[in-house]
């Protein structure tokens, strides 16, 4: 299949392609169907970790598409948008709350909204890229080191899930104005954790963090 780069300049052509390295290398060994998985927000003390699966068309590009890290706030979501409505990108979502975290733990929390994430999309993958250097059980996967800047299906993958992440963030700040999420999207910055010394926990806190335990060693619940 050709390369859809009539509207892309050279420069991020040129770029892009390198991110179609681990996609074409599975697509040479006879694998169809590729998904990039990566999640959002294992470090924060509070909310859920989010997930997200993308499949790509063969040689599809989309400009801009980089690890979300590396983006700002408004390409974020202009490409969440651009990623989410096109009809030849397959992805899919999936949430893992604070409660499970603190029951299973962040890592395992992880890679269960990853695999879930990959089960969840509409055409199953026969090869899963993976952010990092963890395996998904029961899943013909690969792991990538640092996949979100060098796959472009993990990079998408990247941007939906954390865009989605701190959409839920915004909105727990509303019933928890308090703690600021709309601000820190619930990670440990200073302005948090004075939160936390006031007001203690509320639902959505991690209690298995050391900063929440520490914060509130009466493990009180701030509703």
């Amino acid at each position: 299949m050709k390369l859809n780069c009539d509207s892309i300049d050279v420069y991020e052509q040129e770029r892009l392609k390198e991110l179609l390295l681990f996609e074409n290398q599975g697509r040479n060994e006879g694998f169809n169907h590729i998904a990039g998985v990566d999640e959002a927000g294992r470090g924060p003390l509070a909310g859920p970790v989010v997930a997200a699966a993308c499949i790509f068309p063969e040689n599809y590009l989309i400009a801009g598409v980089n690890d979300s890290k590396k983006l700002t706030a408004n390409q974020r979501d202009l490409l969440f948008h651009r990623l989410t409505t096109d009809p030849l990108i397959c992805y899919s979502v999936a949430i893992v709350s604070s409660e499970i975290i603190d029951q299973i733990n962040i890592l395992q929390a992880s890679l269960l909204a990853m695999a879930n994430a990959v089960n969840l999309l509409s055409q199953s993958p026969d090869l899963v890229l993976v952010d990092g250097n963890k395996l998904l059980p029961n899943i013909n996967s690969r792991c990538i080191v640092k996949g979100d800047s060098r796959s472009l299906s993990i990079g998408a993958a990247s941007i939906i899930a954390k865009v989605t992440r701190d959409r839920i963030m915004v909105q727990l700040n509303e019933e928890f104005p308090q703690y600021g999420f709309d601000k820190h999207k619930g990670y440990g910055t200073a302005f948090h954790s004075r939160a936390l010394e006031l007001y203690g926990p509320c639902p959505h806190h991690r209690m298995s963090f050391a900063p929440v335990r520490e914060a509130s060693p009466q493990m009180e619940l701030a509703f």
